[in-house]
């Protein structure tokens, strides 16, 4: 069974149902991760977390080095990578407190370093984005929530952001147009990063809040905490959903 990695997002600071729990410090050639890593054992399984934003929640979405968050992963021995990100609902069927797999996303992100493949090549390297989030891991995903009886979502478009501010009414309006079901922050670059190093990762948006003007004339950070909660709940029971699988079926 290969390390599974959980990082995570806005109201997933820790993870506290780990067993046999240390953390690790990663030195990379790109810096510093955002937070040293946490490794135990959840359903026997192996797992390392890490706190995107750090543990003490400092590092906003356009500041984080999310090279080094991905480097530090791999050299943890990292294979698969569950994203836990805090959006927002713009589809109806996406309200908060709900856990979304997104199937695809749309990057408006700029000024993030976007690749590995930049400096010293001995030819130009692309890689193939049609999919952005590994199937596999999304169908163990999804197989998990099933058996444990959660509700699937499982395609949606997640548009990223730039952040740290939230979006106008506006903004949501074209993302809608765009196709967008999620708004996040965080998505981008780290899911072509962790396809770069072929990682296998996928998102588990939790959404907080209706998306700029879908209900309300603003957004209460209130509500979000709450939300993210509620949401984290869930995410909590899924990831204990899928060690049970994977510890029973190894992948």
């Amino acid at each position: 069974m290969s390390t599974l990695a959980i990082i995570g997002g806005t109201g997933l600071s820790k993870l506290v149902c780990l067993d046999d729990m240390h953390k690790r410090v990663i030195k990379t050639p790109y810096g510093e991760p955002s937070s040293p890593l946490t490794f135990g054992k959840l359903n026997g399984v192996d797992v390392v977390f890490m706190a995107r934003h750090g543990y003490g929640h400092t590092i906003p979405p356009h500041r984080i080095n999310y090279q080094a968050n991905m480097w530090a992963l791999k050299e943890a021995g990292a294979e698969d990578i569950i994203a836990v990100a805090a959006v927002g609902g713009i589809h109806q069927t996406m309200s908060p407190s709900s856990i979304i797999l997104p199937d695809q996303l749309i990057d408006y992100t700029w000024g993030r370093t976007q690749t590995f493949f930049e400096d010293d090549l001995a030819k130009v390297t692309h890689i193939d984005f049609t999919s952005p989030y590994s199937k596999p891991l999304r169908e163990r995903i999804k197989r998990a929530m099933k058996a444990d009886k959660m509700t699937v979502i499982d395609r949606a478009v997640y548009g990223c952001t730039q952040g740290p501010r939230l979006e106008t009414a506006a903004e949501i309006k074209k993302l809608e147009r765009d196709g967008c079901d999620l708004v996040g922050m965080t998505g981008m670059p780290e899911a072509a990063l962790a396809r770069e190093l072929e990682l296998n990762y996928a998102c588990c948006a939790v959404v907080v809040n209706w998306a700029a003007g879908i209900e309300g004339d603003e957004i209460s950070m209130n509500h979000i905490e709450a939300f993210a909660e509620q949401g984290m709940l869930k995410v909590d029971a899924m990831l204990k959903a899928l060690t049970r699988e994977s510890h029973i079926n190894p992948v």
